[in-house]
């Protein structure tokens, strides 16, 4: 072959695998029913579907009910034991690793995902789960066996788990319980030792995707911060004006609703200690004798005004209240909480984090059908793979 002939084959073979790369990039790469079910599937249960399920899923996004296919895919048990599990095992630890053992908070949110509880109640509910399993340690408030079990045994949560109270399970006020920030694994976690700021500033990086240097906000009046914040740290206080101001201005009157709160290293079990306020709120005090002295559990959200009303506090609460439950409400009915569990969903179910317009608009249009449609979560999960079932 001459050396023209051959560049000109060798244009020909170009040319033809460019036309086909060009065809292949402009087709879908998940572009079947069945392909696109069986994606969805595997991202909301983790394991592949049977053929029954994955031919009535096919048949769902082929009419145009996607929302419906995902559905199907979260009756699958592993949606609980696994996804859900992994899903929120990272917000019970300040590590916020995923290879934790489950325990009452995990299985708390399992429960009120399975059975569609109102989400918005998730930091402020008299709730908690247990298992009613043969062979697995009675729930006790002051260790983690039962949960222990169940994830040892591979207990199948969607079908064991049954709600029960704190009130009665821990011994609680009902006004003292608040969700999943009164059960144990959050207790032990956010309330051992320190001054119990660490549940606030956790509770709002989990469940309202903000942590503390993004809601600073300089302007807020420094009357409620305590006594242990020093207000010339190395002796200089712009420091305090410039940068503590910022956190503190607003946490210390939020984090007051936990003021009768520990957890006991000794006991191993929540302790609340109605109308007394734990000691760790008054330590360090000579740091700034001036300084706020804590003497009940009433909170305010200086928040509600400046450039944290972005937050979207709901109109009909007060903004002030007593105790960890009125705060959980507080920070629960908030646009924030809401955006947040939508956007967590998303990065769960696509893959990634909202990149683009269209994505940015799929996560309003379900944040809004999220709280007008009463908090229910596997609607969230559905709305959402059903989104990206493409991708």
């Amino acid at each position: 072959m001459s050396r023209k002939t051959a560049s000109r084959a060798g244009h020909i073979v170009m040319a033809a695998t460019t036309a086909l790369l060009a065809t292949a990039a402009a087709q879908p790469a998940w572009s079947g029913a069945r392909e696109q079910a069986r994606r969805m599937h595997d991202r909301i249960a983790g394991v592949p579907p049977t053929d029954a399920v994955l031919t009535q899923m096919a048949a769902d996004i082929s009419g145009g009910s996607p929302a419906t296919a995902a559905q199907r895919a979260m009756a699958n048990s592993s949606f609980y034991n696994v996804t859900l599990k992994n899903f929120a095992a990272p917000w019970t630890n300040r590590d916020q690793s995923v290879f934790v053992p489950l325990n009452d908070y995990t299985a708390t949110v399992i429960g009120m995902v399975r059975d569609d509880v109102d989400f918005s109640t998730l930091l402020s509910a008299d709730l908690v789960y247990v298992a009613n399993t043969p062979g697995a340690p009675a729930y006790s408030a002051a260790g983690n066996a039962h949960y222990q079990y169940l994830d040892d045994n591979s207990v199948d949560l969607k079908a064991a788990l049954q709600p029960q109270t704190q009130s009665g399970l821990l011994g609680l006020p009902v006004a003292a319980t608040a969700g999943i920030l009164t059960t144990r694994g959050a207790s032990q976690a956010f309330f051992i030792n320190g001054t119990n700021r660490a549940m606030f500033r956790f509770t709002m990086l989990n469940h309202l995707c903000h942590d503390m240097d993004q809601v600073s906000d300089t302007t807020r009046p420094t009357d409620r911060i305590r006594q242990d914040v020093s207000r010339s740290p190395g002796g200089d206080s712009r420091v305090f004006l410039n940068n503590c101001v910022g956190c503190h201005s607003g946490m210390d009157p939020m984090a007051q609703a936990f003021a009768f709160y520990n957890f006991n290293e000794a006991t191993g079990r929540l302790e609340y200690t109605a109308n007394a306020v734990q000691p760790k709120y008054l330590i360090n005090s000579d740091n700034f004798k001036p300084g706020y002295v804590t003497v009940d559990d009433h909170w305010d959200n200086y928040w509600r005004k400046g450039p944290n009303q972005k937050l979207g506090w709901d109109a009909s609460l007060s903004g002030s209240g007593t105790g960890a439950k009125s705060l959980g409400q507080e920070l629960g009915r908030s646009d924030a909480f809401a955006q947040c569990q939508v956007e967590k969903v998303f990065k769960a179910m696509c893959l990634r984090e909202p990149g683009n317009a269209a994505d940015r608009a799929e996560v309003q249009q379900v944040k809004n059908s999220f709280k007008s449609g009463g908090y229910k979560m596997k609607q969230v999960f559905a709305d959402t793979a059903a989104y990206c079932m493409g991708d």
